[in-house]
């Protein structure tokens, strides 16, 4: 997204997070830019149930939360640190700024931004089938999307069953087993317990 240097040099800061810490919780208001170092985060929310549901994962050189810097409103997710990850967090007015008087970083967060509607409207979309085969057909085509080799198995599948499970809205027990329904029809394969679409 934006160079670590630039982000230093208008006083952004690296903060360390242990697993499962919370960076930010729904209701809090935004104050920094959050940019990913070395680490994985994930964006989530939790059901008067307790289930959980993560709305997106971050891993190193990726930023999240930024949209509500534009904003004045909380943050209507959490983001917690996934594994130990070091973050570089600049204050808001600072990269309001930044985005301000440099062009060039105002597109990358517009491109930015898009993928994230993008990828929204295609988990919309995915709520609205019933069929978990069709939901995790989709959530994988997305995922592929972005990889260079497009013939069959070549993509790792790189989240837990868990995780497309929260992704997905399903539970997972459904997701172990329409996977295993997947790779019996060969439309995906299993090796070492990682899935190749």
């Amino acid at each position: 997204m934006i160079t670590e240097d630039l982000l230093f040099s208008l006083g952004g800061e690296i903060r360390r997070y242990e697993a499962n810490e919370t960076i930010f919780r729904e209701g809090e208001f935004p104050l920094y830019y959050f940019q990913i170092m070395q680490g994985k985060v994930k964006l989530n929310n939790y059901n008067e149930d307790g289930k959980e549901f993560i709305q997106n994962l971050f891993s190193d050189g990726q930023s999240f939360g930024e949209s509500l810097l534009f904003i004045d409103r909380p943050y209507p997710m959490n983001a917690v640190a996934i594994e130990d990850s070091s973050i570089i967090k600049l204050p808001k007015s600072h990269f309001l700024k930044l985005i301000q008087e440099n062009p060039e970083v105002c597109s990358n967060i517009y491109q930015c931004l898009a993928e994230r509607m993008y990828y929204k409207y295609i988990m919309l979309y995915n709520l609205s089938f019933q069929n978990p085969e069709a939901k995790l057909k989709l959530f994988m085509d997305y995922l592929k999307s972005y990889h260079e080799d497009k013939s069959p198995y070549s993509f790792q599948v790189p989240l837990t069953r868990q995780q497309m499970a929260s992704l997905t809205g399903l539970r997972v027990e459904t997701v172990i087993r329409v996977i295993k329904n997947m790779e019996k029809n060969k439309a995906l394969k299993i090796q070492n317990r990682k899935i190749y679409y």
